[in-house]
């Protein structure tokens, strides 16, 4: 049974340690986990690390399960977990009554998390629990850290019931290649061939924010015989070919640097720019699960589009350029991307294009702002680092870097962007939204 989470809201009455209102007055010495002595360490931030290093690891994260559905489980648990204590937005989906505003934050961001993680990646328990004895040590003991505690394993119990019967276990769909090759329709890509696309089932799990997965649906690409298509191309047979003599070094590399899950690349941006601005708990909370929910419910939405349209890849359409109907495609039956093997699916629209439009649209509606100066740590080419002045600027590289891999149109990105915007836009204007009118203080 498919369930509605955009409307759905469990409620719970929360009463222990005598604690019922938020206007609670502290006992005597009671120690205030929200004041400046508490813990410095930023518990969204290092749970967000852990998760990266388990979904980076080989074998570890389900082969049939997208990894952006984690993060998002994940950060919607702290976050209504934290915002729980905080109380100034609205909840994602679980609202806890009767929870003391002094209750430990970190203490529920950890407690929530570890909950997640541990029920998404059993076998990584013990380093999951050593992680959780951690955190919590460095959170003084007293009634408010159990309760905080007890708060995030509420949460996330919930929120992972919630999400139990998602669509998410369900078979990948078998993939009817054409054959012979039809004009414009997606086939396995040389040079490893592989045996059936990814995620042909992912457009049917219910969404974390959506209404459904075709509610931004992108139109079709362009036709093959339309002077786009011919431009689209002729560029990427150009400037992304393997060794292209067209591309700069610099465009080379950028398409090699690029060529990881786009989504990890974006969580840390997202963990640079929280750490920059100091943001507290509750902050970070809203900021990672906005991010997230963003790319879990892009994902779902991009593949709906990729398997609706089904449109090949830039590697089948030039070898096969002789069978598309127009005469200004040039056919190379020997060429090869600039990054080797093309990603298993349908090409349009480019999934990098729809994650990085997301990621800086977040970002840019957090901060009230585009410009910010970082740093971003290729996932493939370990130790090299590309610079950026804004959220905008690592979001157009990222996107045009898969015209220089030679895996994407550029009208596959620019469909892309779209998608990820209109996407993001509505979980910003419709989510975790503050509870109170008036300015919705971030810190600059």
């Amino acid at each position: 049974m498919r369930y509605s989470i955009t409307r759905l809201c469990v409620c719970v009455i929360f009463l222990i340690f005598g604690s019922s209102s938020h206007a609670a007055s502290l006992p005597d010495g009671q120690h205030n986990p929200q004041d400046s002595s508490a813990p410095s360490t930023n518990q969204v931030i290092q749970w967000n690390r852990t998760l990266l290093v388990i979904v980076r690891t080989p074998g570890a994260q389900p082969a049939t399960v997208h990894p952006t559905r984690s993060f998002a489980i994940l950060h919607a648990a702290i976050y209504d977990a934290v915002n729980a204590i905080d109380a100034t937005h609205e909840p994602y989906l679980v609202r806890l009554t009767g929870v003391s505003s002094f209750a430990s934050q970190d203490a529920a961001a950890a407690s929530a998390a570890h909950e997640v993680l541990v029920a998404l990646y059993p076998t990584f328990q013990p380093t999951l629990d050593a992680q959780l004895q951690q955190s919590l040590a460095a959170i003084p003991d007293g009634s408010y850290k159990t309760e905080g505690v007890t708060v995030g394993k509420t949460v996330a119990e919930a929120i992972l019931t919630l999400r139990s019967n998602d669509g998410s276990k369900a078979a990948p769909i078998p993939f009817v290649f054409t054959n012979p090759p039809a004009a414009g329709a997606y086939q396995s890509t040389p040079p490893n061939f592989p045996k059936q696309p990814q995620f042909t089932h992912w457009s049917h799990v219910t969404p974390f924010a959506l209404e459904r997965a075709n509610q931004f649906r992108p139109g079709p690409p362009p036709a093959l015989t339309s002077e786009i298509y011919t431009d689209v191309f002729n560029e990427v047979k150009s400037f992304g070919i393997e060794n292209s003599t067209a591309a700069t070094p610099d465009q080379a590399l950028t398409g090699r640097f690029w060529n990881g899950a786009i989504q990890n690349y974006w969580n840390e941006i997202t963990q640079t720019a929280a750490l920059r601005h100091e943001l507290t708990t509750a902050e970070s909370a809203r900021l990672f699960a906005l991010l997230n929910l963003s790319f879990a419910d892009g994902v779902i939405a991009f593949y709906d589009a990729k398997y609706t349209y089904n449109f090949w890849r830039p590697v089948t359409a030039i070898r096969e350029a002789a069978i598309d109907g127009n005469p200004q495609t040039i056919p190379d039956p020997n060429w090869l991307p600039e990054v080797g093997n093309t990603t298993p699916d349908p090409s349009y629209p480019g999934a990098h294009a729809v994650i990085s439009a997301a990621g800086a649209s977040v970002l840019i509606a957090f901060f009230h702002k585009n410009e910010f100066d970082f740093a971003v740590t290729s996932e493939v080419l370990p130790g090299v680092e590309r610079f950026f002045d804004s959220f905008s600027a690592a979001g157009e590289e990222a996107t045009l870097s898969r015209i220089f891999a030679g895996v994407h149109f550029r009208s596959d990105l620019t469909t892309g962007q779209r998608l990820g915007r209109n996407i993001a836009d509505f979980v910003v204007d419709h989510f975790l939204t503050p509870i109170h009118h008036g300015d919705d203080f971030q810190k600059q």
